[in-house]
């Protein structure tokens, strides 16, 4: 493990260059990592360790959409995929990559199988960080780990196949058998992470919640409209007002903050937006740090977490889900942006 200095707070990290695959290899040569749910995380995570040569198989529902999904994925039932709790049975390191409200559902399914020095592995902290709400309490004679890319399974996986990384945080919120830290490491570098930063299971469940609520998902859905709404409303055509609202920011300008940097993308435009960009972002921090606020607040006192399991328990949860995202689908922006996108050059 390495300390980096980041913005002058020094951060426990893990790299490829001193946890090689190699040595993720040693480490879990004797291990079957068992990989339960096919969903968001499952496909990317089982597929890069089984990609690099670690044993692994799939835990799914028998006869779902996500079951025949891994089938054409290429796992085989019988030999590397089986119903969830037979691949609790068989495994060493248990992945428990299902939904937040599916990992309370099987969780007494999942327990009775756990055995003595086995791993529980997250990718996310909600279940451990809320166990009052979820009833998520591992035994303690087990490791119990967490390895959070920073960004979807699909993302993982391509990157993966494009000889790149994706970061991930992970934490060790139990280590009883004193192999939790090369277990974590081994399993962080064998799903392909670009690195590891250091973290613990309520600070990755906070920073978590509130990003998707906020900048990465919520904050960004919502000034999407709010700007295209504005543009609309004082006559603009709905192609120009999606292409300054999404077009461009997507297509153009964070490809050069990924690259760089924020500074990086205002060196890379006008002087006009860069006047802009530098008169306005104080006015706009001042106006959403009191959401985010309240935001980090909600999360913090576990509302979010009770909103969540909630709605999930609901038995037309899906339905109602579905008619939520249909809404925002059939939105006039979501619309434009479906033929825009048919125009960009193939």
């Amino acid at each position: 493990m390495s300390v980096i200095n980041f913005g002058g707070v020094e951060e426990n990290v893990v790299t490829r260059n001193e946890f090689s695959l190699e040595k993720a290899l040693d480490v879990l040569k004797d291990e079957t990592i068992a990989v339960i749910g096919y969903g968001v995380q499952g496909p990317g995570q089982s597929l890069n360790l089984k990609d690099n040569g670690f044993n692994v198989i799939v835990g799914q529902r028998k006869d779902s959409e996500t079951w025949n999904k891994a089938v054409r994925d290429g796992w085989i039932p019988g030999e590397t995929l089986f119903e969830i709790e037979d691949a609790v049975e068989k495994g060493t390191i248990i992945e428990y990559l299902l939904s937040d409200a599916g990992q309370i559902s099987q969780w007494a399914k999942v327990k009775k199988h756990l055995k003595p020095g086995n791993a529980l592995y997250f990718s996310h902290g909600f279940g451990i960080t809320y166990q009052e709400q979820t009833g998520i309490i591992p035994p303690k004679d087990i490791d119990v780990i967490l390895v959070a890319p920073k960004g979807s399974g699909t993302s993982l996986r391509s990157l993966f196949l494009e000889g790149k990384g994706l970061n991930s945080s992970f934490a060790i919120y139990q280590d009883a058998t004193g192999r939790a830290k090369d277990r974590v490491s081994a399993l962080g570098i064998g799903i392909g992470s670009g690195y590891l930063f250091e973290t613990d299971f309520k600070r990755e469940v906070y920073s978590d919640l509130t990003g998707e609520r906020g900048i990465l998902i919520g904050a960004l859905a919502g000034l999407f409209d709010a700007q295209y709404n504005v543009l609309r409303k004082h006559g603009h055509s709905p192609s120009e007002a999606f292409n300054e609202t999404v077009e461009e920011l997507t297509q153009s300008l964070m490809p050069f903050v990924a690259e760089k940097g924020m500074d990086w993308m205002l060196a890379n435009v006008s002087t006009t937006a860069q006047r802009g960009a530098l008169d306005w972002r104080h006015k706009f921090r001042d106006a959403v740090s009191p959401v985010f606020d309240e935001l980090y607040d909600s999360v913090a006192n576990g509302n979010e977490a009770k909103i969540v399991i909630e709605a999930g328990r609901k038995p037309d949860y899906r339905e109602k889900l579905e008619l939520e995202l249909k809404e925002m689908r059939e939105s006039e922006i979501w619309q434009v942006g479906e033929q825009v996108r048919k125009l960009r050059p193939q």
